[in-house]
């Protein structure tokens, strides 16, 4: 197996940090419009199989609308700031939003679909306190985790 064909089956979990420039209702697939303040939003998500792949396509503005986070980075107000993952067999969505949902504000049912989570997708209203409660999420949990800087090094 050739390098880039172990990273194409990289498995892990993963958070996009999304900087929401200016508060704005979002049209969000079956669950409608919804407000979302300025400020920054943690989306956890999972790629058992791609997650090269998947990180990739959350990073391109060229993709079909498929997942609830989908149509929330197609708003012209809002950029991924970073992206923080683990690289692992063990699925840990589900925990790390959990985790985080006790320190920030739940957007309900967004993301989370397929599970029992109330959400996916959490609010924070500052980039510095968002991001150390990422690590912290990923710390507790006793997991190593690495940012976008070591991911476009992949």
């Amino acid at each position: 197996m050739s390098k880039s064909d172990k990273h194409q089956i990289m498995k892990g979990t993963y958070c996009l940090i999304i900087d929401k420039k200016k508060s704005s209702k979002v049209k969000i697939g079956a669950l409608g419009e919804i407000y979302f303040k300025k400020g920054y939003y943690v989306y956890v998500g999972s790629a058992m199989n791609s997650l090269k792949p998947r990180i990739k396509r959350h990073l391109s503005n060229n993709k079909k609308v498929h997942w609830h986070i989908d149509y929330l980075l197609n708003d012209e107000s809002v950029a991924i700031k970073n992206v923080i993952f683990n690289i692992g067999e063990k699925k840990i969505e589900c925990e790390i939003a959990n985790v985080l949902s006790h320190n920030g504000k739940n957007v309900l049912n967004f993301g989370s679909s397929d599970c029992t989570c109330s959400s996916h997708l959490i609010y924070f209203r500052s980039f510095k306190h968002c991001l150390k409660k990422v690590k912290e999420a990923y710390k507790n949990l006793n997991l190593e985790y690495h940012d976008l800087k070591y991911f476009e090094r992949l």
